[in-house]
């Protein structure tokens, strides 16, 4: 499902408009219809009493369609316009003259005093206040309307966005509110998608009004990640069909990154792992991966991989299907010169992590340079040392500081968080839906190179292997949540629900998480 900015769909409706002759009080009708079929399905309408509020925008004009749907088929309802009633225009003046001929009470609303008895008497609120467009901070009357409506305990239904969720950003404009079920027009905006606006919307429905496929299926670059179907695992092939995969990784105290990294290419389904970290921690790695195959390398004296182990490294590298590098390198100067000789001179595909961005950072041109393919997997600090951006900056405009990296870099870069982004260079971007708060815990990024690698190994395009590794990342840390509670959950619980999620993958998710990886349903 594509997924647009709130420009985007602003030029999506004048091509209707002008294109198919889709005019706004057509569009304006679609949508308080979807909006209507949604609370009939969801809460029913007949002999139940709602409050609808209304702002002075498009939004608004939404509510006054639904009021009309909900009075028409037996319900009660009352209309609250906040701001000046003078400001209506065109389709939204049109169906605020429509609901002032039919007996439905409407009011400005003057204070918040002369609102409270009728929330407090209705069944569900009609949230119409503020659309997409929002790009100011909410307070005064609005504010103090939409912290009564959050604290009246009643069913939220929001028009396209909860009122005070930037459109285009998915953040809280000064106040928001915290809607049961949101229906969004045309195509979910990108603030219906991310945190925090993504955890306000409840249970989010779509529908497109009219909308042609043809209108937004090429122009549109941002969508859900919907990634495709593992290819049937080969009943006759041996551990080399699934996959090689070479780790660089560890350094003196980081024996987790290591580990975590190169079994989970092992539970994702990988064939053959082969680990190359400090030869002094190999023995404790192999007491807790056995499966892996090691090969020890010679140190530097603080105990990271050294300069020395280029050859060989190399020699190595080109014989294997994929190469992730960076899981627990450490800092030191020496490690870090060799990890940007070994980006160079690698001609596989290459995921580099953890210290290994940290090392490129210094020198971006090698990415730009290299011919195979390269996957990087930064948190945001990681893509504040890539973009020599702030982290604040990124956080309140992520798909655009991802689409530019990754077109810069031509790179695929997996932007991790709650709701991993996947970009790639054709400025392509993918909404990751799997995923929990728990698994914001130490060695959780390992893992992910790992699968990312295990689905490469399975035949897999790169690509494709990016967002189906990141997807099942974070279907197995549902998975592990759903047994144990997301608090407390480690990286090795992610990994070791890996076979149990691509088992489930193949057969199918269940519907609880199916319908929550779905995105967004259709009205």
């Amino acid at each position: 499902m594509k997924i647009s900015r709130v420009s985007e769909m602003r030029a999506l409706d004048r091509r209707a408009m002008e294109e198919f002759g889709i005019v706004d009080p057509l569009l304006m009708e679609n949508a308080g219809n979807a909006v209507y079929f949604t609370m009939l399905n969801e809460f029913g309408i007949k002999d139940k009493k709602f409050v609808v509020f209304c702002g002075i925008g498009n939004n608004g004009g939404d509510g006054f369609v639904i009021a009309r749907k909900i009075h028409s088929n037996g319900g009660t309802v009352k209309v609250f316009i906040l701001g000046d009633q003078g400001k209506f225009k065109d389709a939204a003046k049109m169906n605020l003259d429509i609901v002032y001929k039919l007996p439905i009470e409407v009011q400005s609303v003057e204070s918040i005093e002369s609102i409270k008895m009728d929330i407090f008497h209705c069944h569900a609120i009609v949230d119409a206040i503020f659309g997409t467009g929002l790009t100011r901070d909410i307070g005064g009357l609005y504010g103090d309307v939409i912290e009564l409506v959050n604290g009246s305990g009643k069913t939220v239904f929001s028009v396209d966005i909860p009122s005070g969720v930037h459109g285009d950003t998915g953040k809280i404009m000064g106040t928001a509110i915290r809607a049961d079920y949101t229906v969004a027009f045309g195509l979910p905006k990108i603030g219906n998608m991310l945190f925090p606006g993504y955890g306000l919307c409840g249970k989010l429905y779509v529908t497109h009004i009219s909308f042609p496929p043809l209108m937004y299926e090429h122009s549109v670059k941002v969508e859900i990640n919907h990634p495709v179907k593992l290819p049937p695992r080969d009943q006759d092939g041996h551990k080399g069909d699934f996959g090689e995969a070479l780790f660089i990784a560890g350094a003196s105290s980081y024996f987790g990154a290591p580990y975590f990294a190169a079994l989970s290419f092992l539970k994702a389904g990988g064939g053959y792992s082969r680990l190359a970290s400090p030869e002094s921690m190999t023995p404790f790695i192999a007491n807790k991966g056995s499966e892996i195959v090691f090969i020890p390398q010679k140190e530097t004296g603080s105990g990271s991989i050294s300069l020395v182990n280029k050859g060989a490294l190399l020699e190595l590298a080109d014989k294997m299907d994929m190469v992730v590098l960076g899981p627990g390198l450490s800092l030191e100067e020496e490690t870090q010169q060799l990890a940007r000789e070994l980006v160079k001179e690698i001609n596989k595909p290459l995921v580099i992590d953890g210290d290994g961005i940290t090392a490129l950072c210094e020198d971006l041109q090698i990415i730009k340079q290299r011919k195979a393919e390269t996957i990087l997997t930064p948190h945001l600090g990681e893509m504040s040392r890539i973009t020599k951006r702030t982290v604040p900056e990124i956080d309140t405009n992520k798909i655009d500081v991802l689409q530019e990296a990754a077109r810069e870099l031509n790179a695929i870069i997996v932007l991790k968080g709650a709701h991993s982004l996947i970009g790639y260079p054709d400025e392509s971007v993918f909404i990751n839906m799997s995923g929990n708060p728990g698994m914001a815990t130490a060695g959780s990024g390992d893992v992910l190179t790992g699968t990312i690698a295990a689905m490469f190994g399975l035949g897999l395009s790169v690509q494709d292997a990016v967002r189906k590794g990141v997807f099942m990342h974070g279907f197995a840390a549902d998975l592990a949540a759903g047994e144990k509670g997301e608090d407390g959950i480690t990286a090795r619980d992610i990994q070791d629900y890996l076979p149990l999620a691509v088992k489930m993958d193949r057969e199918g998710p269940g519907k609880v998480l199916r319908d929550r990886y779905v995105g967004a349903h259709i009205v």
